[in-house]
């Protein structure tokens, strides 16, 4: 029976090995290693980071708007018809000679004054630079103040990513160190139920046993060993997840340092964390996003107050009717000027954007004390998991000794004939369950404790370094 034990671990490790992809023992990583890691390699803390950068490009090109804005230009223009110009008077007037001459050629100077003449070149080429620059704008300046609140809130958002990440590592590290000590449980079960075969088998062969009680120890040999392979399968899922949310590759050989028990002291020892929601990133959002929208209401209601810009412009125009460059008559053109503007009236639309920002900012207030209450509710509920898993924990190890115990007794009684199989394997159930029972204890306090972390803002980054 030993046999068929060493040979199912064998393939079972085996199997492992062949998921994992790699050679060689696992690099164990501990969870502080594996927060380092994911803070520096998790997608979603990446993409927080370059949306940093992006806010603020923006708000360096919102900035631009108050330096001056000089542009270039050039055109050219092909007439295909001319204008005409037509003139009210007698050409025959402007012109020399006698009255006579007037009369002779009177029809003719007629017939040409309606024909109207044609004016200017054929071909226009102009070029030039223009200038301008805001000197009193009190929308504008209300307005980059909104894009620093643009920064701030990327920033906001970048922190909760990490929040986030941090939670979502604590919690599938928890859950390998969960499925691990599930799977020595189930392992230790399949030890003793092989154990109580071979006993079982002896007394059958002596004749101390019935052929039920060795059908009943075949049994159980058979039902620990699919738990026991989906254990073993379990850890290596839940690898899968910690290596996903640590933004590493699926095939790396790595695995998790320690065991759920050692975190069993800090249980007990342990303060439960202020629950102070100032840190919430939540929350912060939000009141960034507020301020933006007060910010807004402001920026809606300067759009009735006048606005004074500085403008200049030079210019170089030539008219010809050719294409040799270097005859050209270029004329400049240049001015420089303020520009004054006055709101009057717009059929209201200054008035309605001022009243719709303000119920946005109303709208955003309700959801931010919705939001405060949710968040209140669930703290209570990760205390509350954290206190009943103490107490949990607490009875688990009582009862962990008292099975081993009784189990022990059985075992024992067993041995001499004075209990029977089926006692045996009450008594190994039980310890199963209690040995379980403290595991899940562990594992619920941990995973409450990292979201109540997560809730309150409790950065790793920043205690990581109070604590150096």
């Amino acid at each position: 029976m030993r046999q068929i034990l060493f040979t199912f671990l064998a393939l079972a490790f085996a199997a492992v090995k062949a998921h994992a992809g790699e050679p060689g023992e696992p690099v164990p990583l501990t969870l502080e290693q594996a927060l380092q890691t994911a803070l520096s390699e998790n997608a979603s803390v990446r993409v927080a980071d370059l949306e940093i950068q992006r806010t603020g490009y923006a708000r360096k090109g919102t900035y631009a708007a108050l330096f001056p804005q000089i542009d270039g230009s050039g055109s050219y223009q092909r007439t295909i018809k001319k204008q005409v110009m037509y003139m009210d008077f007698d050409m025959s007037k402007m012109m020399g000679g006698g009255a006579s001459d007037a009369s002779a050629g009177d029809t003719g100077t007629a017939s040409k004054a309606s024909d109207g003449i044609e004016v200017g070149r054929w071909n226009t080429w102009s070029a030039g630079v223009s200038a301008s620059m805001p000197l009193v704008n009190a929308q504008l300046w209300k307005s980059l103040k909104i894009s620093d609140q643009d920064v701030e809130l990327a920033v906001e958002k970048a922190r909760a990513s990490r929040l986030e990440t941090v939670t979502q590592v604590k919690k599938a590290y928890y859950t390998v160190l969960l499925a691990k000590e599930a799977c020595n449980v189930y392992k230790s079960v399949y030890d003793n139920a092989v154990e109580n075969l071979e006993l079982t088998q002896k007394k059958f062969n002596a004749q101390r046993a019935s052929e039920l009680d060795l059908t009943r120890a075949k049994t159980a040999v058979a039902n620990a060993v699919p738990n026991v392979y989906e254990a073993a399968n379990n850890v290596e899922i839940s690898l899968w997840q910690l290596k996903a949310v640590m933004g590493v590759a699926l095939d790396s050989n790595i695995d998790v340092a320690g065991v759920l028990t050692d975190y069993a002291d800090r249980m007990l020892t342990e303060a439960v964390p202020d629950a102070d929601l100032s840190g919430n990133s939540t929350l912060r959002q939000l009141g960034i996003q507020s301020q933006q929208l007060a910010d807004a209401v402001r920026v809606q209601q300067y759009a009735n107050i006048p606005s004074l810009a500085l403008a200049f412009n030079y210019s170089l125009n030539a008219m010809t009717n050719d294409f040799n460059f270097s005859e050209y008559r270029w004329s400049p053109y240049s001015f420089v000027g303020l520009s004054l503007n006055i709101p009057i009236f717009a059929g209201g639309k200054r008035t309605n954007s001022v009243k719709a920002a303000r119920l946005q900012a109303e709208e955003l207030d309700i959801q931010r004390e919705n939001t405060e209450r949710q968040l209140q509710i669930a703290i209570r509920q990760y205390v509350g998991t954290m206190d009943t898993a103490i107490k949990s924990y607490a009875s688990a190890g009582s009862a962990v000794e008292t099975a081993t115990k009784a189990y022990n007794i059985a075992r024992q009684a067993y041995d001499v004939g004075r209990s029977t199989l089926t006692d045996l394997n009450d008594a190994q159930l039980a310890l199963t369950q209690s040995r379980l029972g403290v595991c899940q204890a562990i594992y619920s306090y941990l995973s409450a404790k990292s979201d109540l972390e997560g809730t309150i803002g409790a950065d790793f980054t920043d205690n990581n370094a109070r604590n150096e």
